[in-house]
């Protein structure tokens, strides 16, 4: 990712109502499909800019910090959303173009995660399950056929 639009990207997923910095990573990881997460040295930082800016005001709730856009952040916000969302390119000189097959285990990450922290029944957890294993031999088995 890089680092010019992380600003931007974190204001445009305040646009999606307050959230706390770790809520806030959620989206932006959930954003770019499980490939991309900004770490906390980055998120707070920039949110307290904001915050100092008036772009983004800060409230207490259950004990933990939850930023939310000034109409000046509002405003700022939907001027530099750039309607890319979060976009991860494969890299161009990748011998083996891995970065497609990198990509969508982010995804699959991302979803399992997803799954694991949305209250999923044990049924549904042990079918998630099952695919990924699924998968797993079947990613075995292209190996076996070199």
């Amino acid at each position: 990712m890089r680092r010019g639009r992380v600003p931007n990207l974190l204001l445009s997923a305040l646009l999606d109502g307050p959230a706390h910095g770790y809520e806030l990573m959620d989206r932006l990881e959930a954003a770019s499909g499980g490939t991309w997460r900004p770490s906390p040295g980055s998120v707070y930082p920039l949110l307290q800019s904001f915050v100092d800016s008036g772009l983004v005001k800060g409230s207490e709730d259950h004990g933990r910090k939850v930023f939310s856009l000034t109409d000046a952040g509002r405003e700022r916000a939907l001027e530099r959303r750039d309607g890319k969302g979060v976009e991860v390119e494969p890299d161009p000189d990748d011998e083996h173009n891995s970065g497609p097959l990198r990509i969508e285990m982010e995804r699959l990450k991302a979803a399992a995660r997803q799954l694991t922290s949305s209250g999923a029944t044990p049924e549904q957890t042990q079918e998630a399950l099952a695919a990924v294993r699924n998968a797993r031999q079947i990613i075995y088995r292209i190996l076996m056929d070199q």
